[in-house]
C-alpha cells in the first residue's frame, strides 16, 4: 500500500523544469519553540531542555531545505508570529494557525492558499530531519499528473500532504497523532489520482533519533 509510485527519471526532470512555480505554495506548520511546549513526547524521555534544543535544530534544518525552494512559502506559527527569528520575511510569509485541533488548522491554511490563487498547495511540518529539497520538488512535480500527493510516515501518519483543490474530508474524522491517520486519509482518497512519496521517519520519540549520529550531542546525558 505504501509502495512508492516512481516517476520515470526523464519524465521527472521534464516535469520539474516545466513547473510554474508561481502557482505553487508550501505551507510550513511550526510550533513556537518554548521550553516545555514542543516535542512533549520526546521531552518525556530526554527532558524539556534537550527536546527544545532538538526542535530548534530541526527548525534550522527545515529553513535550510526550504528557503531556496522557488515556490511561495507560508510559515504558520502555533501561537504568536515572531518577527525576529530564523524565518526571514525575505523568504517566508508569516501567519498564525487558526482553528481548534490540527485538522481545522490545516484546513484553514489550505483554504487560505487556494483563496489566494495558488493551484498546487503542499503542507509539511518542521521536524523532518530526513526530508530533502528534492523531495519537495518531486512532490510539486507529482501534482502535475495527480490530484494529491502524500508522504507516508513510518508511524502511520504522513509528513507531507498536497492537493490541487480543497478537500475538506481529509481534515475531518481523524485521530491526529495516531497510527490511523494515513490509513484513514487514503480511504478518503479512494478512486482519486494520488502519488505516494517514499516513507520517511519523523522525529517524535527518543527511539526515532537515538541511533542517528547528528543527534548524539543532544542526548549524551541519556548515555552516562
Amino acid at each position: 500500500m505504501l509502495k512508492n509510485q516512481k516517476l520515470h527519471p526523464d519524465t521527472r526532470i521534464s516535469t520539474l523544469n516545466n513547473m510554474h512555480f508561481d502557482s505553487c505554495l508550501l505551507l510550513i506548520f511550526t510550533r513556537n519553540p518554548e521550553l516545555g511546549k514542543c516535542k512533549t513526547r520526546l521531552a518525556s524521555r530526554v527532558g524539556d531542555a534537550a527536546a527544545l534544543d532538538i526542535y530548534k535544530f530541526l527548525l534550522r534544518h527545515t529553513v535550510r531545505l526550504t528557503q531556496t525552494l522557488e515556490v511561495a512559502k507560508w510559515v504558520y506559527y502555533s501561537d504568536i508570529v515572531c518577527e525576529e527569528d530564523m524565518w526571514s520575511r525575505t523568504h517566508y510569509t508569516k501567519k498564525s494557525q487558526c482553528g481548534v485541533g490540527l485538522g481545522q488548522r490545516m484546513y484553514h491554511a489550505f483554504e487560505q492558499g487556494f483563496a489566494a490563487g495558488y493551484q498546487k498547495v503542499i503542507i509539511i511540518g518542521s521536524d523532518m530531519y530526513h526530508l530533502s529539497q528534492e523531495d519537495l520538488k518531486n512532490a510539486f512535480a507529482a501534482l502535475n499528473k495527480n490530484d494529491y500527493v502524500i508522504g507516508p510516515a513510518q508511524d502511520g501518519g504522513y509528513y507531507l500532504l498536497g492537493m490541487k483543490s480543497l478537500n475538506k474530508a481529509l481534515f475531518e474524522n481523524k485521530a491526529w497523532g495516531t497510527s490511523t491517520v494515513l490509513r484513514d486519509t487514503l480511504k478518503d482518497l479512494t478512486g482519486e489520482k494520488q502519488h505516494l512519496l517514499p516513507v520517511r521517519n519523523d522525529i517524535d520519540h527518543y527511539e526515532d533519533l537515538k541511533d542517528i549520529q547528528v543527534f548524539q550531542p543532544f542526548i549524551k546525558h541519556m548515555k552516562k
